[in-house]
């Protein structure tokens, strides 16, 4: 995990100068705080990277799609195209806001397809929650040409995917709203974050009110503010925006040391039988956090995971099986068992989600094992893993 490999002084530093003035509630307090603003911090190292006009900082990457949903304007009822495979925050945001999921295909970019979006489109739809999946990108050239023909909203789950770019724009803002995580198993962790981006005055506000039950910010009194609009409590604290902050410094470091060894160890497996790798909508964009293996075959596949796993090899993730990255497991989405009653309840689900018709898909995922990258490996250790699973794949191949 990058930002994990990295913990130091520069996050310790951070804590302290919090610690220091006894400030961790992100918000007022300036005679005590020693101009120390940390989520402030945060959001300014995120604008730098990714060149977003505003960013927000909230609690969790959870909170940053559903505040990026919200101040997109979908509601309930709407209609939101979306993957089969992405964390299962993005659906669940979408459902609690009242949305109705829409699952559509993928393609070997492991995200979104412009096809399987356009076939998946109805009279009722009103957005698309496009997932860049895996450190990587879409295709936002055809999509952003199908989302504009068809003047649907676009919002981008980049939750995996801080610091990728498509063609010179980053990942989530291409649509009104995007959101990237920070959490412990990102490219940098705030141990618990997340950040809102968007290029839209109007979004950020809706955004920055909906996230602190409502409050619009403005003057030094916070019991006196406004409230536009109803909200809720996702604001991060000051404590995990400062680990946040200084992890961040750290990400144009962390990214190119991970295309050197994501470059190294394909270069290792490229050779190998039956071995292929998912494709990128812009290869210059890649953020480099996965090795992503597509095998020729889903059993194929299964067998080098069963070498994988007989052999002790660690550090991947075989998403077919995966219990919350994968709709094949998702049995309580299928059978929308929640807490109490969601509008989805009251207004009915568009597709039949425990019959879905998605061959591409089970294919694509079917055939897919991602090996998450480590800055700090060494070219002794990428060597030993590389020839372990040289090693597991041909003794897969071999006949039974």
């Amino acid at each position: 995990m990058p930002g994990t490999e990295l913990f130091g002084a520069e996050e310790r530093k951070e804590i302290e100068d919090v610690l220091s003035t006894g400030i961790m509630f992100r918000f007022n307090h300036d005679a005590q705080r020693n101009n120390i603003w940390k989520a402030k911090d945060f959001e300014a190292e995120a604008k730098k990277i990714t060149n977003a006009k505003y960013a927000l900082a909230v609690s969790n990457g959870s909170a940053a799609i559903m505040a990026a949903l919200a101040a997109a304007g979908i509601g309930a009822g709407d209609e939101v195209i979306c993957p089969p495979f992405t964390y299962i925050a993005t659906i669940e945001a979408i459902l609690f806001l009242g949305g109705l999921p829409v699952f559509a295909e993928i393609n070997e970019t492991l995200c979104l397809s412009a096809e399987g979006i356009e076939k998946a489109i109805t009279t009722k739809t009103k957005a698309v929650c496009l997932v860049h999946m895996c450190g990587g990108n879409a295709n936002m050239d055809e999509i952003m040409a199908l989302v504009n023909k068809h003047n649907l909203i676009l919002v981008e789950d980049a939750g995996q995917a801080f610091s990728a770019s498509y063609k010179g724009t980053y990942t989530g803002l291409f649509g009104k709203a995007g959101a990237y995580s920070f959490d412990f198993f990102k490219i940098a962790t705030a141990g618990e974050g997340g950040i809102f981006v968007t290029n839209d005055e109007a979004t950020y506000k809706l955004a920055d009110s909906f996230c602190d039950h409502g409050h619009d910010h403005i003057g030094n009194n916070r019991g006196m503010e406004n409230h536009p609009i109803i909200g809720f409590n996702y604001r991060i604290s000051e404590l995990h925006a400062a680990v946040g902050a200084a992890q961040t410094r750290k990400v144009p470091e962390i990214r190119r040391k991970n295309l050197l060894n994501k470059k190294f160890m394909q270069q290792k497996l490229a050779h190998l039988p039956g071995v292929g790798f998912a494709k990128l909508g812009d290869d210059n964009g890649d953020s480099g956090t996965f090795l992503n293996i597509l095998m020729d075959e889903p059993e194929m596949a299964k067998r080098v995971v069963d070498e994988l796993n007989k052999a002790g090899v660690g550090g991947f993730n075989y998403w077919f099986t995966n219990m919350y990255h994968f709709i094949n497991q998702w049995n309580h989405i299928k059978e929308l068992k929640t807490a109490s009653k969601l509008a989805i309840h009251v207004i009915g689900a568009p597709q039949d989600y425990k019959n879905l018709e998605l061959p591409k898909t089970q294919n694509v995922v079917g055939r897919l094992i991602s090996f998450g990258i480590y800055c700090n490996w060494t070219e002794e250790k990428m060597t030993e893993l590389a020839d372990k699973i040289s090693a597991c794949v041909n003794k897969a191949l071999q006949p039974a």
